[in-house]
């Protein structure tokens, strides 16, 4: 299966960005398997495919896309998608949630990035278009260190100076110059504010409320966070 075979199956063009990140490997992650982490997973991680270490984003081959988006359509899936809604997916969390090119949301050219929820009849605006996206997951990188998984304050530092070497070519030169900008801060323990006054211990090189404030800034979207039903049976 090929990148113009979906296109034609599905009725939609991809962004030419898609296209020129395949062209250039940033797609090739492998066949997914009980043992991909030990053995595909050395050889990707000190020249990062698409967003490789970010949270909760794992990148689909263009195998698993094609699987992915017939699943989508299939009239017997549970989500019961409405036939009006086209998603492509293109990756997905480990919860089984996917991250989408959202076909019949293209507006002025540019086609709008989803997260398309299994467990809920809703489909999440994250941004206008892939790249916006790119930036907007590498700001929350930056803003959130693993600590649960022990992960080091140099080896934090070591995957975003490595996915950023990969992945600045395709950010507009505001943006790449703001994640290095960030890059060079030293990295700070902050508290996020949850419902009912909750707090919840951070660690990252900037604080939710910076983040908030540089993804309206560089990437501004009315759309951004809100959500729609993605099937009329719901």
């Amino acid at each position: 299966m090929t990148l113009s075979e979906i296109e034609q199956q599905h009725g939609f063009t991809y962004p030419p960005l898609y296209r020129q990140l395949e062209r250039d490997g940033m797609l090739a992650v492998g066949e997914y398997g009980p043992d991909w982490y030990k053995l595909m997973f050395p050889t990707l991680k000190d020249k990062p495919t698409l967003l490789l270490h970010a949270d909760d984003f794992e990148l689909l081959n263009i195998k698993a896309v094609a699987e992915a988006a017939a699943t989508l359509l299939d009239g017997d899936d549970y989500r019961q998608i409405d036939p009006a809604f086209r998603f492509i997916p293109f990756a997905q969390t480990g919860a089984g949630d996917h991250y989408c090119f959202f076909a019949s949301g293209e507006q002025d050219g540019e086609l709008p990035i989803v997260l398309l929820w299994h467990d809920e009849n809703e489909a999440q605006y994250l941004a206008k278009n892939l790249q916006d996206f790119l930036f907007h997951m590498l700001l929350n990188s930056m803003a959130d260190q693993d600590t649960y998984n022990d992960v080091s304050d140099e080896e934090f530092r070591e995957q975003l100076e490595k996915t950023l070497l990969t992945h600045a070519r395709y950010l507009t030169a505001r943006q790449a110059d703001v994640l290095q900008t960030l890059l060079a801060r030293n990295i700070i323990d902050y508290d996020v504010l949850l419902p009912k006054g909750r707090k919840e211990a951070h660690r990252g090189l900037l604080t939710d409320i910076e983040l908030a404030s540089l993804r309206a800034e560089c990437i501004p979207y009315e759309k951004f966070d809100s959500c729609f039903a993605y099937s009329a049976a719901g």
